[in-house]
């Protein structure tokens, strides 16, 4: 290394204390086993990082490696790669902004997300970012059995209508005119969800809407989760041009990257789509 930024060979070797043999030796030593794998692993990262258009961490490439691609490797050495590298996930966190509602539901939910069963809890909530043109809205319906969008809405405004769309397409696609009732529906205190258009389109397909206190994180985590990892890995990678340019992305982001590519560590580094199949087959 000090030989390289020009300093003669003769010197260097005497400051490390090490034989100048032993410099010219390893220069003409062929790459050792340990070295090829490392190189091999190190474009193999590569290429998981660029395809998770570089949203992965230590975490996920590593899941990516041992289950997707069924490479035998330790999450240290993973991390240690990716370090040499310059790769990294996208970190960060969210700030929420809370409104009172014209109609307030009851916790059905207590903080208690996990269900043994698709379709036994809904929660929902929306989202705004800026493009150059204007602001995007967007709500989601996640379902906690297997953390899956099953329903989503985009729009220029925050109106009822954004979240009720999301809800019904929620009910349309998961449920149909057959489904038995009592679905939690599972919200924050904005007047969107307290609106009569939202709350009638939930009961009228004998669903329960349910509503957390206000100004509490921990009464809606699961759904705030979901909107800070789409902060990080999609919105706030870009500056925005035009609406129809960000709503294109956040369908790809909700549909194909997260519904059906995104592992996730609380379902086993598997996919949502994946988790529902697997579940539903074993307990039929």
């Amino acid at each position: 290394m000090i030989a390289a930024q020009g300093l003669p060979v003769q010197v260097a070797c005497r400051v490390l204390s090490v034989a100048e043999s032993g410099y010219y030796a390893q220069r003409h030593r062929a790459p050792s086993q340990r070295q090829i794998r490392h190189a091999w692993l190190t474009e193999v990262i590569t290429e998981v990082h660029a395809a998770s258009h570089g949203r992965y961490g230590i975490r996920r490439v590593h899941a990516e490696l041992t289950l997707g691609k069924g490479i035998s490797v330790d999450h240290l050495q993973v991390g240690l790669l990716m370090q040499r590298a310059g790769l990294k996930g996208l970190t960060g966190r969210r700030r929420w902004k809370r409104i009172l509602p014209d109609q307030i539901s009851t916790d059905l939910v207590k903080r208690n997300f996990p269900r043994q069963e698709p379709n036994r809890l809904w929660v929902t909530d929306l989202t705004e970012h800026r493009t150059r043109e204007d602001k995007v809205f967007c709500c989601v319906v996640l379902d906690t059995f297997s953390r899956r969008v099953v329903g989503w809405s985009i729009d220029s405004s925050p109106t009822a209508a954004l979240a009720t769309n999301a809800l019904g397409m929620a009910i349309d696609t998961r449920l149909g005119a057959n489904a038995e009732p009592g679905t939690v529906i599972h919200s924050d205190q904005g007047v969107q969800f307290g609106s009569w258009a939202f709350t009638t389109r939930a009961k009228a397909a004998g669903r329960l809407p349910s509503m957390g206190s206000v100004g509490d994180c921990y009464d809606h985590s699961m759904i705030e989760a979901f909107w800070s990892r789409m902060q990080v890995e999609l919105l706030d990678t870009l500056i925005w041009n035009t609406r129809i340019e960000l709503a294109n992305a956040i369908f790809e982001y909700l549909e194909i990257w997260h519904n059906r590519k995104r592992r996730h560590g609380r379902l086993g580094w598997v996919t949502p789509v994946e988790d529902e199949r697997h579940r539903i087959i074993t307990a039929a």
